[in-house]
């Protein structure tokens, strides 16, 4: 199991009014943008922007930060053994499978495994 990208959350109302900024602090332009539920999403460099309504971004929140790994379920293995609680079970999304976990620490992470296509898109190598 490996840790391929690590994402900090940034949380906005409107995500095409955050992009600009962050295209010029990155240099970059966005290398993922999807609708997830009632939010939309866009990945550019290390961060991943959360937009759409307060009440909405709320629900996401209590995680500080997603993490693509290779294996999904070995790390399931690795937070158990470790004393992790899984606050949102294995579940399939536009991106692959996710999970929620609290650490014993009480750090709460999104864990993703991307599909094939976008770990060979995205993650040089």
């Amino acid at each position: 199991m490996a840790v391929l990208k690590t994402y900090a959350r940034l949380w906005t109302d409107d995500l095409d009014q955050a992009l600009p900024l962050l295209e010029e602090l990155t240099g970059e332009e966005p290398h993922l943008r999807l609708a997830f539920e009632q939010v939309a999403l866009a990945a550019i460099g290390n961060f991943l922007v959360i937009a759409g309504p307060a009440e909405e971004r709320a629900r996401y929140s209590h995680a500080s930060a997603t993490v693509v790994v290779g294996d999904l379920d070995a790390l399931l293995a690795t937070l158990t053994s470790a004393g992790a609680t899984v606050t949102t079970p294995t579940t399939d999304g536009p991106t692959g499978r996710f999970l929620y976990a609290r650490h014993a620490d009480g750090a709460e992470i999104e864990y993703v495994e991307w599909t094939p296509e976008l770990v060979r898109r995205i993650i040089p190598g």
